[in-house]
Parts: C-alpha cells; sequence; structure tokens
C-alpha cells in the first residue's frame, strides 16, 4: 500500500443544523481527535467525517444520514463517503470502478457513535464505535406534569435555536396531520417566533388529502380549536400520484412502512413545492413516537418488556453489537429517518423535528417508563397524548386538542390506504430490482472499467 496518499472522497461535506455547543468547524476538529467527550458536550444535529492518516472518522445524529464504500484501488482501500448510496455508486462508475460496487457494500454512520476505520488493505478491519450519547435512563419523575413540562420544554429549546438560525423573514412550513406531535410543532414554532419579536405568521401548516383522508378532517378540527384555520392548507392529491416504487428509490430503503410513510411525504412536499416554488424550511414531529414508545406492539415481533428493557430501541434499534445490526444500514429511528429527509431533499427542503435532538430524546428517556406503566399496555398507548398535553399547557398555556395515534400514511390516504399498502418481500424485490438496472453498465460484459491495480485509475483521484 502506499503511504502519503489520500484515501478519503467527499461527495458532500461536513452538516449541522440548531447546533448547539459547539461550532461546525470545531465538531469537525473534535471528530479529527476522536474527542467522546466533546461531542456529547453537543445538542442538535450534525453529520463529520475526517481523515487523520490511514484513519477516518465519522460521526453523525439522526437528523443528517450518512453512509461509506471502500473501493479497492492500487494504492489501498479507498474511504467513498456521502449521504446517498447512489451518489457513491455514481462516483464510482465515472471512474469506472463500479463493477466493484453493490448498494449491500455501503454502510450506515449508526447515529450516536464515532466510527472509525483504518484504512490498511485486505482485509479491511471492522469499524469501530464510541458512544457519544449516554443520557441518564427512568431517573426522572413519574408525575406526568412534570414529565410533560421537562419534555416539552427541551423540545421548545431546540425548535427556537433552528428557527433564530433561519434568515428573518423566511417563510417556514409544516407537516400537520393534527396529531399530538405535529400540533405540538406548530404551537411551538409559533410560541419561539412571537418570543423573538417575530411574526407567527411565518409558519404555515400543510395536511396531505389523498381522498376522504382522517387527517383532513382531524386537521381542520385542530386548527379550529386553535383558531389558525388561516394558517392552514389542504393539500389534495389523487391516491394514483402515490408512487411507491419512487418513495423506494427516493429513501434506498425497503421497509414497507417507511416506504408508504415516504410515497406520502413526496406526495405532500410536491404539492407544497408546486404551489410555493421558493419555501425552503420545513418542520415535521417525526420522533415523537420513538421518545414515548407510541408505536402498536401488535404491529411487530416486540413486547412491552423487550421494548422497556433496550430504552433506545426505537431510536437506534438492537445496537451495533447485535445480531439484528444490518451491516448495511442503522437501526430504529437512525435508519428509518430518511423516509422522512430524503423527500425533503428531493424538492428542495431544509427539514427538521424537535423531536430528534439529543436533549429532547434524553427528557424522554429520563421518564421511568417501567414504574408508570405497571406492566400496562394500554398506559403506553395513552402516554404520549397524556406527556405531550401536559407539557403544552405548562409551556405555551394551551390546552391542545389530542387524537387517536395514526401512521401518516393511514390518516392521508383515506379508503385508497387499504389498496396500496405492501410487504416487506415486495419493496426488497423492488429495492433489488431498481439497483440491477442501474447496474448493468458497470457489471455486464462490455462494461467500460478498470482494475483497481491500474495506477491510470488513480486519475482525477485526490492526492
Amino acid at each position: 500500500m502506499i503511504q502519503g496518499v489520500e484515501r478519503l472522497v467527499s461527495l458532500g461535506q461536513s452538516r449541522a443544523a440548531g447546533l448547539k455547543g459547539l461550532a461546525p468547524d470545531e465538531v469537525d476538529s473534535a471528530v479529527f481527535r476522536g474527542d467522546v467527550a466533546a461531542l456529547s458536550a453537543t445538542d442538535g444535529h450534525f453529520a463529520s467525517f475526517v481523515r487523520d492518516g490511514q484513519r477516518v472518522r465519522l460521526a453523525r445524529t439522526i437528523g443528517f444520514p450518512l453512509r461509506y464504500f471502500v473501493a479497492k484501488m492500487f494504492h489501498g482501500p479507498l474511504l467513498v463517503v456521502g449521504e446517498r448510496i447512489d451518489s457513491i455508486y455514481e462516483w464510482c462508475r465515472d471512474r469506472k470502478i463500479a463493477w466493484q460496487f453493490d448498494p449491500s457494500y455501503t454502510r450506515m454512520v449508526p447515529a450516536h457513535y464515532l466510527t472509525e476505520i483504518e484504512q490498511i488493505g485486505c482485509p479491511d478491519p471492522a469499524p469501530r464505535y464510541s458512544r457519544f450519547f449516554v443520557p441518564p435512563i427512568g431517573c426522572g419523575t413519574s408525575d406526568i406534569e412534570q414529565t410533560g413540562a421537562q419534555y416539552v420544554a427541551a423540545a421548545y429549546k431546540a425548535l427556537k435555536r433552528w428557527i433564530c438560525a433561519i434568515p428573518k423573514g423566511e417563510p417556514i412550513a409544516v407537516a400537520f396531520s393534527g396529531g399530538i406531535d405535529s400540533a405540538s410543532v406548530l404551537l411551538l414554532a409559533r410560541r419561539a417566533l412571537d418570543e423573538i419579536g417575530d411574526d407567527p405568521a411565518r409558519i404555515r401548516a400543510f395536511t396531505l388529502d389523498l381522498g376522504q383522508g382522517k387527517d383532513a378532517i382531524q386537521a381542520e378540527s385542530v386548527v379550529r380549536a386553535l383558531g389558525l384555520e388561516g394558517s392552514w392548507e389542504v393539500v389534495s392529491m389523487h391516491s394514483t400520484d402515490l408512487d411507491l416504487e419512487e418513495a423506494i428509490g427516493v429513501i434506498e430503503d425497503y421497509h414497507p412502512l417507511d416506504v408508504e410513510c415516504a410515497a406520502a411525504g413526496l406526495c405532500l412536499l410536491r404539492g407544497i413545492r408546486e404551489r410555493y416554488p421558493s419555501l425552503k424550511y420545513l418542520l415535521d414531529g417525526d420522533g415523537g413516537d420513538e421518545n414515548l414508545k407510541s408505536y402498536p406492539l401488535e404491529d411487530s415481533d416486540l413486547t412491552l418488556s423487550s421494548v422497556l428493557r433496550n430504552p433506545m430501541l426505537y431510536q437506534e434499534g438492537w445496537g451495533v453489537e447485535a445480531i439484528k445490526h444490518s451491516l448495511t444500514y442503522s437501526g430504529g429511528l437512525s435508519r428509518s429517518y430518511v423516509r422522512t429527509y430524503a423527500p425533503g431533499q428531493k424538492y428542495g427542503f431544509e427539514s427538521f423535528s424537535p423531536y430528534t435532538v439529543r436533549s429532547v430524546i434524553a427528557a424522554a428517556l429520563a421518564i421511568p417508563f417501567e414504574g408508570v406503566l405497571e406492566g400496562s399496555v394500554e398506559r403506553l398507548y395513552g402516554l404520549k397524548a397524556q406527556v405531550v398535553r401536559a407539557g403544552m399547557n405548562a409551556v405555551v398555556g394551551v390546552e391542545m386538542p389530542a387524537y387517536p395515534k395514526r401512521r401518516f400514511q393511514d390518516g392521508a390516504g383515506g379508503d385508497s390506504f387499504r389498496q396500496w399498502r405492501v410487504g416487506k418481500a415486495w419493496c426488497r424485490q423492488i429495492f433489488l430490482r431498481q439497483w440491477e438496472e442501474r447496474l448493468k453498465d458497470s457489471w455486464g460484459p462490455d462494461a467500460d472499467r478498470i482494475s483497481g491495480n491500474d495506477i491510470s485509475a488513480a486519475v482525477g483521484m485526490p492526492v
């Protein structure tokens, strides 16, 4: 292996949103040093990657995806880093080494870990992971009023910090179902603007309706109760506008619930973009269900015990050392936030949810769930509404309406939802078929390709 040759290709740059504790360049410096303590002292979102000799370090939070691929070149391994699988493939294709590529060979950096990769040849060593987010678990009060106040106050601080970084006067959209999370985000955003002396009318809520959707009815009821009808719009689309295959290509994943959610999200954002070509900033309530474990256990192989004994299951999956941890993806919302992020990127939005920020996750994890629930699944299903409503009353002084939980794709889809629900096998088949078509030019017998041993492959490489 040739020494002194740059072996990190960046297809993007470090990113930050609602960041607190360090400036973005200071995050890069902390990642370069492997300074887990410095990263732990931050809040908000970031994605960062740097090279230190033959070692590359990467770190991210939930709000920004980050992936890498190890290519083999004449001078040794070459790490290609980007936020999308297809951008990594295109880089390899342009350099005629895409025959080395397969989407399953890419890796997603897990959120809340500093990932270290040594580029020392074959075989490639496994990445090393060091956690930089270690919140106390179950250390808070079981009093719902206090718990709610702490949780919503944390969300408000994170949201206000993000809003303060947006240029004054820029309009802000809210993906609004009228559910607990999106309604709280709408009210908190308006409160933040009012508190900094700006106009709450900058905030506008948008609800997707694919035809007789329950969310549209629910959202109208909520804005009427709050006196915000003038700041709300329905985005009406036909159910035939929903394209599950497109969604699979956009999120580069095949979990059916995430695919359905992303497909509905693409419809909503397409409709907003058509109406408001220059609107850039987008808020949503993603992460609220994960924080307060508000998912029907009947839809999975999970039990109440497995959820409570793995406190960050919904945020991070089973963990990087678990048998169930995917080599290609990470787990939990660390993986599935792409369902929100990627559609936003496709239509030119900078999206943010305060419920994905570490201080807010920590406030939720402080709840002593076992003591509060006392083994009752029914109590779990009603907990989020109790906590958030209590918090909104304490922080904003509003008695917020609360409706039963439903998934975004269900609420927007109305009667059509049952017709386009899909299974994982179908989604994975489409994902693989899309990549089969894309890889034909690189894997076929007539493909224009060069060997990784060919020194001419160095042309155009970073040095």
